[in-house]
């Protein structure tokens, strides 16, 4: 059986960013965890692009754009979505998950999902180092993976 492994190899990769500047703190926070673990597997500072847009729903029409370009070959979302006291929360959340899934699954250009849903301020900025590292890892694994699948 061949076995195709985990490669967290960077190099060479060109990677995008979509993040959400509602809840600004947390967004800059998951950008500069994401940031750093690109750099740290090797993705030049280059190679990355940024683009930030009004809100969670408004991700994953970014997306859809920087992967028909051609550009990336891998996509992070980025953003948080924070309950309050309204049915907003899940049309936000569900929505921009729904959207995201949509875009790589048609476009074929992997996306890492790091558009968080917390139930408070405080869980989601526990959370931005964590999720901001994992989502730069997942990308760069998921391109790896599917070349090796070529």
């Amino acid at each position: 059986m061949k076995e195709l492994e985990k490669n967290l190899n960077g190099s060479g990769l060109r990677i995008g960013i979509v993040q959400s500047r509602f809840n600004t703190d947390v967004c800059e926070g998951l950008l500069g965890a994401c940031r750093a673990q690109l750099v740290q597997q090797h993705v030049r500072e280059e190679d990355i692009t940024l683009a930030t847009v009004p809100g969670a729903l408004e991700i994953p029409l970014a997306l859809q754009r920087m992967a028909q370009s051609g550009k990336f070959d891998a996509l992070i979302a980025l953003g948080a979505v924070i309950r309050g006291d309204t049915y907003h929360f899940e049309v936000v959340s569900n929505e921009s998950a729904r959207g995201v899934s949509e875009v790589q699954l048609h476009t074929g250009v992997p996306i890492a999902n790091a558009i968080m849903t917390t139930d408070s301020d405080a869980q989601a900025i526990a959370r931005i180092q964590v999720k901001g590292s994992e989502a730069a890892l997942a990308a760069i694994e998921m391109v790896n993976l599917l070349r090796g699948m070529a």
